[in-house]
């Protein structure tokens, strides 16, 4: 089993900035991908960012390159979203979540941490 516990959430003014945290427990995370995903309210949740555990593979959905940086800390089994220049559609419930598959495919993400709201606003 694997535990997933987002923080680091808040209200921010456009063009601030905020670090969300995932600190994940449990199983072995050297073969997970990790993820990170946001649903606002009214639509469904998205890709948003992923880093596989060695950090070698990285991906980031294209409205957020330049502005987000994922990374993860193996020592501390914790991976990062830094986020700057915060626009008012980032707006949502950002959520982190893990998979076997190097993948940015929803579906294939098996664990999932509870959320944490991130409010920018204009």
């Amino acid at each position: 089993q694997v535990q997933l516990v987002e923080s680091g959430g808040g209200l921010v003014q456009a063009g601030g900035s905020l670090r969300l945290s995932c600190a994940a427990s449990g199983r072995t995370f050297s073969r997970y991908f990790m993820g990170w995903f946001r649903q606002a309210p009214g639509k469904e949740r998205e890709f948003v960012a992923a880093i596989s555990w060695s950090g070698s593979t990285i991906y980031y959905v294209d409205s957020v390159q330049g502005r987000f940086t994922i990374s993860r800390d193996t020592a501390k089994n914790t991976v990062y979203l830094q986020m700057n220049s915060l626009k008012p559609e980032d707006t949502a419930v950002y959520s982190c979540a893990a998979s076997t598959q190097s993948t940015i495919d929803i579906r294939q993400y098996d664990y999932w941490g509870q959320g944490t709201q991130v409010t920018v606003s204009s």
